[in-house]
């Protein structure tokens, strides 16, 4: 199976695959925020509370595994307003939690788009042009 490829364009970034492509593209006012490096004991519950001090959480989701059912080691946690995400983005970039360092970003928001076509060559065309 083919990996998907990224493009960054400025402040968005496309990634494709032969099955499907859409578009990420980052807001700068984002109430959502992005958190890597999280240990595998981590569950949504303690993950929340450590966001919660800087404001109302309105969803938190940790990544799992499909084949494992383990944690992938990254989440996303959703604020009520941007000031609140913006807090803790700036206060929990780089704290340990639970013995690992976090990464917190703003989100990267997720449009979906119709898949690119691609062009196929005719089976019987050879590269040179001849048939």
């Amino acid at each position: 199976m083919m990996k998907p490829s990224l493009i960054q364009f400025g402040r968005r970034v496309i990634t494709s695959s032969s099955s499907n492509c859409c578009l990420l593209s980052s807001a700068s006012s984002n109430s959502k925020l992005f958190v890597a490096g999280l240990s595998w004991s981590v569950d949504e519950k303690s993950l929340k509370e450590a966001f919660s001090s800087f404001g109302e959480v309105s969803e938190v989701r940790i990544m799992y595994d499909k084949d494992s059912g383990r944690s992938r080691g990254f989440g996303f946690v959703n604020f009520t307003s941007e000031d609140e995400a913006s807090s803790a983005k700036d206060a929990m970039d780089g704290k340990a939690f639970l013995g690992r360092p976090l990464k917190v970003s703003f989100a990267l928001n997720k449009v979906h788009r119709e898949p690119l076509t691609t062009r196929y060559f005719n089976k019987e065309t050879t590269f040179d042009g001849s048939h």
